[in-house]
């Protein structure tokens, strides 16, 4: 990409978006246009349209989605399917219209089976039954994965599909109805340590594994592939990941440490309801096929949980 091409950031508020904005930044990216969803509604056809067609951007990052954990997928299955295929159907077809060079969309590792074998490689795509806690969010990213691919074919445009594992880092949904699992966690337990409370309750048994990846190491993969690979070297889309997992058991107490790191001892038990659903058994991704093109995530989990609650205080004190 060239240093003034036109940059459109599609959802530059959100965890991925913000940290592909700071990269661009930082790498020397001086044409970065974004606007507020009050501003542009992705989920308008026409006005979708209308602001490619006026502004002309030469590549788009599409990371607008709207996303949620568990709790918030279960409650509200119709808006996450309905918002994120309108979102992306309607991105990639204005930049097919308008003549966009070069596209990235952001998707999601939920698109996989739930039990599918582990890691998930890219080819397990659609040969299982989706985990019902978040099916709707997949069936729309899913949509988009394939929207992207078809009009390669069909139109030869250049639109690739990266599939992140779980983000976390800087500017984070902390909301614990909506939220994320890490995020929430963090939230959690700074608020036991806040109000001196003495145990936490968390969702499920802790059983599930999951994986996770700083924000800015997906931002730098982002740029990476964009600067380098077209979809042609990828294929219909590609896994972005740490490589790495752990319990969710053994996440809490990372975050927990993370938390109460300064105050000399003290800390705070925690509770599993396991009333509550633990969705997918397991999440890993195969990224052997990102590796092989020559990219590896650079943030370890602690520090980079670390620096995570650094900037939640920054914000939230």
């Amino acid at each position: 990409m060239e240093k003034n091409a036109k940059i459109y950031v599609a959802g530059h508020r959100g965890l991925a978006g913000s940290a592909i904005v700071r990269k661009l930044q930082s790498e020397g990216y001086t044409n970065i246009i974004v606007r507020s969803h009050a501003e542009l509604d992705l989920c308008n056809q026409s006005r979708t349209n209308d602001f490619f067609a006026s502004e002309k951007p030469d590549y788009v990052f599409l990371a607008a989605a709207r996303v949620g954990g568990i709790g918030a997928n279960s409650i509200l299955p119709a808006p996450f399917i309905y918002e994120n295929t309108m979102i992306g159907f309607n991105v990639v077809e204005a930049a097919r219209k308008n003549g966009v060079k070069k596209l990235l969309n952001l998707g999601s590792s939920c698109i996989y089976p739930k039990f599918a074998p582990q890691p998930l490689k890219e080819e397990y795509l659609l040969t299982g039954a989706l985990e019902p806690t978040n099916d709707a969010y997949a069936l729309a990213k899913i949509g988009v994965i394939k929207l992207c691919a078809k009009y390669n074919s069909q139109y030869g445009t250049n639109f690739l599909s990266l599939m992140p594992t779980n983000l976390y880092g800087p500017g984070d949904n902390y909301n614990i109805e909506t939220s994320h699992v890490l995020p929430a966690l963090i939230a959690k337990f700074h608020n036991a340590k806040a109000s001196g409370t003495d145990s936490v309750c968390l969702w499920g048994d802790g059983s599930p594994e999951r994986e996770f990846l700083y924000s800015e190491d997906l931002a730098d993969a982002a740029l990476y592939l964009m600067q380098h690979y077209s979809a042609c070297d990828i294929g219909e889309f590609i896994n972005v990941g740490s490589g790495t997992d752990l319990s969710i058991k053994e996440l809490a107490e990372i975050v927990r440490s993370a938390v109460y790191a300064d105050t000399k001892g003290r800390s705070c038990k925690i509770e599993w309801d396991t009333s509550k659903p633990n969705g997918t058994p397991k999440k890993l991704l195969d990224v052997s096929r990102l590796s092989a093109l020559g990219w590896k995530a650079k943030t370890p989990l602690r520090t980079g949980i670390a620096l995570t609650y650094k900037h939640f205080l920054s914000e939230h004190i």
